[in-house]
């Protein structure tokens, strides 16, 4: 279990933040149990969703933005999940970008590549390797999205989401599985000791411009857009 626990460049939870985080949350001293479930509801709900600068950066920087995305949110689940003793590994994957859709602007999205590297953290407890994909979206904006679309009582794909159970979905932890974006999975990667390793092969299909694009315009309208869905406004 040893490799499930090591820190890494992006796994860097002997950071000050992340270590005076756990300090004033005491997860430290709760059981295995407590530890996931609370550190789960913590990068779910304190940790909204929103799009990075890149899928790369440490842990640290991801809680310092308060803000993450499927790969972001994971290194910073698999930080705090380490620091505290629980094993944890990532699973790598591509999804259409249909799930995008309705996030990222008309013009934007027509070229954005078809495939977008994906990633949910496997979590252990007592044996069993748990996914935990669920915590992507915070639920406040989840909970607007399913108001805005409240006439969808089956699967949905688009704005973050692709589930076949919109208004139930899959997303508290309680030694489970948890899923929020599987339905878009066109691609499986494989399981990884670290997100340092699986981005080491696998990164998002960007040329230098369309990267630069991506952070220092595509991804603040998308952040824009996310933020409009969580206030609730249409």
């Amino acid at each position: 279990m040893d490799k499930y626990l090591q820190e890494t460049k992006m796994l860097d939870f002997s950071h000050d933040d992340i270590q005076r985080l756990i300090k004033n949350k005491g997860w430290a001293n709760d059981d295995d149990f407590q530890k996931i479930l609370k550190i789960y509801n913590f990068v779910r709900d304190e940790i909204a969703f929103g799009y990075n600068v890149d899928d790369t950066i440490p842990a640290s920087e991801v809680l310092k933005d308060g803000y993450g995305q499927c790969n972001t949110k994971g290194t910073l689940f698999m930080a705090l999940l380490r620091a505290v003793g629980i094993p944890c590994r990532i699973h790598g994957f591509t999804v259409d970008k249909k799930l995008q859709r309705g996030v990222i602007p008309g013009i934007i999205y027509k070229f954005t590549p078809q495939n977008i590297v994906h990633s949910w953290v496997e979590v252990q407890y007592k044996g069993n390797w748990y996914d935990s994909e669920g915590l992507i979206l915070d639920s406040k904006y989840l909970k607007n999205l399913q108001e805005t679309f409240s006439d969808c009582k089956t699967g949905f794909c688009g704005y973050g989401v692709a589930t076949d159970n919109f208004q139930n979905p899959e997303v508290n932890w309680n030694a489970n599985d948890t899923y929020i974006q599987k339905g878009a999975i066109n691609n499986d990667l494989g399981v990884f000791d670290s997100p340092d390793e699986f981005f080491e092969k696998y990164q998002q299909q960007l040329s230098p411009l369309k990267k630069l694009l991506y952070q220092h315009v595509a991804r603040k309208l998308m952040n824009i857009n996310v933020a409009r869905i969580r206030s609730g406004r249409k």
